[in-house]
Parts: C-alpha cells; sequence; structure tokens
C-alpha cells in the first residue's frame, strides 16, 4: 500500500471577542490545528493531526517530511518513524518536528486499520474497557469583572448537563486561584471530581503554597505546577503536597518521559498523541509509565481527529486503581439518565457510535465524550471536525466526515 500524496490543512477560526478565553500563558483569540492527509494508490486516505500552531508544523511536513513519505508502504507505520525521526534527530529531538511526525504517524495507523478493517484500538491489541469517562474541560479566565461568578455559572452548567468530574484552569496569583477553585468546589459539591492546571505558571516554591490553600478541597490533580523543564521542582512539588500530580503533555517522544517516569515526578502522565509522536510513541510511552507503575491519562487539545487517538489509547492503556484514579479506573456510581449520557461506548459493534451532531458549539464534546480529556466545550469556540466512523474505519469518507472552520 504506497503512499501517493501527503496533504496538509490549516484550520483556523478567530474567536470574537465575546469569546475570547484565557490561561496563565495568555489570552487566546483564536483556534486552529494542522490536519495531515495521506493518499494511498489504493485510493485510501488517512488523517492525523499536529500539535501546536500549524504555520511550522505545514511547513516541516510539506518541505521536509512528504517528499520522505511518497512512495514508501504505508503500513511500516514503524520504519517510517524511525527515518524520519533519525535522519532530523540533530535539531528535531523535541517540538514541532515531532508533533509534525505525530500527525504523519496517525494517519498512517488511520491507514492501516481502514486497509485491514479493524478500529485502531483493536489494532493495538484490544481494549480494556468499553467506556471511560469525560470530564469537562473548561473553566478558562474570561474578560469579565469577576471571573470567580463566571466560572461559578460554567461549572453549574456542566454538572446540569451530567458531568460528573471537570478541570478548571489556575496560574493567575495565589489567591485568585485558591479563591476561584474555592468558589467552583463550593457550586459543585463534593461529589464530582475537580482537577485544577496551572500550565505551568509557577515556580515549584509558589506551586506548593498554592497546593496548600486548596488542599481541603479534595482535588483530582494538580496539572503542570512548574514548567515541564524543571523535573527536580516536580519532584519537591510532588513529595510536598497530597494533591496527585500530572504533566507531560508538553513532552516529546519516549526520551522526553523516560526521567518523568524513572524518578516518578508525577502520579499522572500525560502524552499528547499530537504531540509525543503519535500511536507508535505513545505505546512506548505507556509501557515506559507501566514500568513505573504511573497512571497514564492522555491529553488532547485540538479537534475530534486529535480526540480520536485519545480514545483509542484509553481504551487499550490498562489504567491502575488507584484512590485518585480517574472514575473509569473505579467502580461507577450509580447516575441519572442525563449523567450516563457522558458515557460514549466503544465503536466496536457492541454499542452505539460517535454520531454527528448539528452544528453548534457544543457538537465536538460529544463526539470526543469518551477520552479523558473529553472537552465540554470549546472555549469561544465553533464546531469543528465530526466523526461518524472511529479512526480506522472504512466507512463514510474516513477520518474526517465534516468539517466547518475551527
Amino acid at each position: 500500500m504506497k503512499i501517493r500524496e501527503v496533504r496538509t490543512w490549516v484550520l483556523r477560526h478567530e474567536l470574537p471577542e465575546a469569546e475570547v478565553f484565557g490561561s496563565s500563558k495568555g489570552w487566546h483569540t483564536a483556534r486552529q490545528a494542522l490536519v495531515v492527509e495521506i493518499l494511498t494508490e489504493d485510493g485510501l486516505t488517512g488523517f492525523g493531526e499536529a500539535y501546536g500552531p500549524p504555520a511550522v508544523n505545514r511547513t516541516l511536513i510539506d518541505e521536509l517530511y512528504a517528499p520522505r513519505l511518497v512512495g514508501k508502504d504505508a503500513l511500516e507505520h514503524a520504519v517510517i518513524w524511525e527515518d524520519l525521526y533519525t535522519t532530523f534527530r540533530d535539531y528535531g529531538r523535541k517540538g514541532w518536528p515531532v508533533a509534525a511526525i505525530s500527525a504523519i504517524d496517525i494517519a498512517l495507523w488511520d491507514l492501516k486499520g481502514k486497509a485491514l478493517g479493524q478500529p485502531v484500538f483493536r489494532l493495538l491489541g484490544g481494549p480494556f474497557r468499553s467506556q471511560v469517562r469525560a470530564y469537562a474541560t473548561g473553566l478558562y479566565r474570561h474578560r469579565v469583572a469577576d471571573n470567580a461568578v463566571a466560572l461559578v455559572r460554567e461549572a453549574e452548567a456542566y454538572a446540569a448537563e451530567g458531568f460528573r468530574a471537570m478541570k478548571m484552569k489556575v496560574g493567575f496569583g495565589l489567591d485568585e486561584d485558591a479563591r476561584n477553585v474555592g468558589a467552583v468546589r463550593a457550586a459543585i459539591g463534593s461529589d464530582r471530581l475537580l482537577a485544577m492546571d496551572a500550565n505551568h505558571a509557577y515556580d515549584a516554591g509558589q506551586a506548593i503554597r498554592l497546593g496548600r490553600k486548596v488542599e481541603a478541597y479534595d482535588l483530582a490533580w494538580f496539572e503542570e505546577p512548574v514548567v515541564p523543564e524543571d523535573l527536580d521542582g516536580y519532584c519537591q512539588v510532588k513529595a510536598a503536597l497530597r494533591i496527585p500530580i500530572s504533566g507531560g503533555e508538553t513532552e516529546y517522544a519516549r526520551w522526553g518521559f523516560r526521567e518523568l517516569c524513572a524518578r516518578r515526578a508525577v502520579d499522572i502522565l500525560q502524552p499528547d498523541l499530537c504531540g509525543c509522536g503519535g500511536f507508535t510513541e505513545a505505546w512506548r510511552i505507556a509501557a515506559l509509565a507501566s514500568a513505573s507503575s504511573v497512571t497514564v491519562y492522555p491529553h488532547v487539545w485540538g479537534t475530534a481527529v486529535a480526540a480520536a487517538p485519545a480514545r483509542d489509547v484509553c481504551g487499550r492503556t490498562l489504567v491502575r486503581a488507584r484512590p485518585h484514579a480517574e472514575p473509569a479506573a473505579r467502580p461507577a456510581r450509580p447516575q441519572p439518565a442525563q449523567a450516563r449520557r457522558r458515557h460514549r461506548r466503544r465503536a466496536d459493534g457492541a454499542g452505539p457510535r460517535p454520531r454527528a451532531r448539528p452544528h453548534r458549539a457544543r457538537a465536538l464534546p460529544r463526539v470526543s465524550a469518551d477520552t479523558l480529556e473529553g472537552k465540554a466545550r470549546i472555549p469561544g469556540g465553533r464546531a469543528s471536525l465530526f466523526f461518524r466512523e472511529p479512526l480506522g474505519s472504512r466507512r463514510g469518507r474516513g477520518a474526517w466526515q465534516h468539517h466547518r472552520q475551527l
């Protein structure tokens, strides 16, 4: 199954002022992504997505990677991965070069599934679970007079939709963060899982101070408390707090995750398949985590093309049960019918397939709600890519079925 052509698609949506949202890294005024399409001589197409701003990823793929792919066997994903990585190793061990490889690798696995008539999770060895519970990612900073009030309203809306878990942003100052976390916890009650994400806003001392301010709120995890380069800082924060520590979304390839696992610098490892190296490398990273008894929750930031690989890995990765584990690793509590709709069965014939929703701002989350990083909504965003079939399906037009501007 020879590769005939590689295409890149930049998706971009400028956010209206009312939908601009912020994290500790600054204000987000647009949503954008790079989707890669690989076509074979057999007429099959595979799709993948690259983590990060798309312009550089597109240049890397169009000018450096695509010429090396044409004529190669699309089924030889491991050979192609090593060729791209080792050829450009001297200046491409992290960041955009690995993210671009990730998009290609995901597209190759998509092609393999279509060629063999199997979803990718089955090609990875079969699912350990048929359902995972999504948490609502949102609760960003907005340009309003009182963010605590706005966060409470948003959290209550997620709870009303049936979400039993959610994650909020921090990194805006210790006192403001503590006030916001307390307000959200009070709004959603003690029976819902709540996590916080600092996007590496603090140094170790500040992160520890924040953690101690909010420990009473029973947080599921504290994500990226310090910069990813500060491995000692991660270890210091983890040793000082009772809150589980997570990180890894900005690490790349197995070597980037090796010390995180070996030193048990985190309780929860969060590789992003669109950045860490795709399915091929994520499976190696999961093995490192397993050997170090570290839980893996895949990270997602992007379109439904990014969400689908995370869903496949969620189904395949053996998540260890532990007191702070995601609900997927715990016995399920009885839930009302509305809450049960937040579960999605895997598309393996045993249950309903993810289905496309009408064009509206919340269409994507309902498709990606069977990933651990399923989005309750794209903050300020529009519907982007909708799936009718899992990656690897022959039915429909392939990995993406319908698109609008992101």
